[in-house]
């Protein structure tokens, strides 16, 4: 580890923590930490993996503190779904995060590498993602209870989700696929072996779907109550949250977890984050009786939240609306390649990709400003952070950890 002290916090999918782990941070407090600085990894890491990512991240931060500040570290390690970039999913990552899902991990694992032209292999594929999210008659019962991706027809959405990447990849418009949800299986023209492409990337949205759950859970029933245990304990314990990706979002939703009173969070950072940009909003643009899943929770931090986003962020920029469009809106899976996309839509932007949206009095900052000014001491913050972030996992930046140190107010 490229710096000391340094605590890891580790949970389960439902958000259970070995004992004594509150106990270890707010005895920080008593060796003289007055500042901690928490950084919850994203999906897709294994547990080393996770821990180099926070060595990784923390390195820059001993020679950024201002002279007389004690700072301490600590890794939130959550079993996220490692999901490579292999032809075929990483089987034995998956199983690590979903053991008692080895069959159906193993079988889909088959499907994708062997590709058989059969409609009757796409149904199998679309019956086993059910299985691997535990998507069953009765959640199908319920509206908008899970994504229309995982009940609607399996071809159907592998031939959408191929559509989709290829328009992503900037193949010409005359060449991609442009049939509607209904039609027939000849419609959609060639063989049938292309849409396994399509299929991959609908496991990788289903896991997407799983660990979305799974980060909100590990936040709120997890890391919230967890820190109002240290702050019980430690109360003059500067707490700085910082999460990357999914790991933004479990960070951001352990606001909700705090007990009512505790405000032991001094300043949030979320990088690249993996959820809605409308999630702070009191009312939602094109849903006026709506309101964001995190409504309000900045009050509940007493220094800023501060988002740094990226454009070149291809993963929150196209695939995250893809995902988030298909979650909710049934409408989508029968419309053209393009429409599919949805990058243009705002209802189903990332935090990560356009910063903090519908927040009046949102601060907007460029990295430059943020890093030559400050940023403000409360409120909605976002950074663009195009200049150093040029992809979704592109975050070990001494730039980023700066920003980190300005909104926490520990600089030199």
């Amino acid at each position: 580890m490229s710096v000391e002290p340094y605590r890891e916090i580790t949970f389960d999918k439902d958000g259970d923590g070995p004992p004594g782990q509150a106990s270890e941070l707010a005895a920080l407090a008593r060796r003289g930490v007055g500042d901690l600085v928490v950084f919850a990894h994203g999906w897709n890491s294994s547990p080393s993996g996770a821990t180099r990512l926070c060595s990784d991240f923390f390195a820059p931060f001993p020679e950024l503190l201002a002279p007389g500040v004690e700072a301490g570290y600590a890794g939130v390690i959550w079993p996220s779904m490692m999901f490579s970039g292999e032809p075929v999913p990483d089987f034995r990552a998956l199983v690590t995060v979903l053991p008692e899902k080895e069959p159906v991990i193993g079988r889909l694992t088959e499907l994708l590498a062997a590709a058989p032209e059969s409609a009757a292999a796409f149904a199998e594929f679309g019956a086993l993602l059910r299985e691997l999210t535990d998507v069953d008659a009765e959640c199908v019962a319920v509206p908008e209870a899970v994504p229309e991706f995982l009940v609607a027809d399996p071809l159907a959405v592998c031939a959408r989700f191929t559509e989709a990447l290829e328009g992503a990849g900037g193949v010409p418009a005359e060449s991609r696929v442009e049939a509607p949800v209904e039609a027939p299986v000849e419609a959609f023209g060639g063989g049938l072996k292309k849409y396994w492409k399509g299929a991959k990337e609908v496991l990788r949205q289903a896991t997407y779907y799983v660990m979305k759950q799974r980060a909100g859970r590990v936040g709120e029933h997890g890391l919230g109550p967890l820190l109002g245990e240290v702050t019980r304990a430690a109360p003059g314990l500067r707490v700085h949250l910082v999460g990357h990706s999914m790991g933004a979002r479990l960070v951001a939703y352990a606001l909700r977890g705090l007990p009512a009173g505790a405000r032991p969070v001094a300043s949030v950072t979320l990088l690249q984050g993996a959820f809605s940009h409308y999630a702070f909003a009191a009312r939602l643009p094109h849903a006026p009786g709506r309101s964001g899943s995190l409504r309000d929770l900045q009050d509940r931090v007493r220094g800023p939240v501060v988002a740094c986003y990226s454009r070149h962020d291809t993963a929150l920029g196209v695939m995250y609306p893809l995902a988030s469009r298909l979650a909710n809106d049934s409408e989508s899976l029968a419309g053209t390649a393009v429409e599919l996309l949805g990058a243009d839509d705002p209802r189903w932007g990332a935090i990560g990709h356009d910063g903090v949206q519908a927040v009046p009095g949102a601060v907007r900052l460029s990295l430059a400003e943020a890093l030559r000014a400050g940023v403000p001491g409360a409120g909605c913050v976002s950074v663009d952070a195009a200049d150093v972030v040029r992809s979704h996992s592109d975050i070990r930046r001494r730039e980023l950890a700066e920003v980190v140190v300005a909104a926490s107010r520990t600089g030199r």
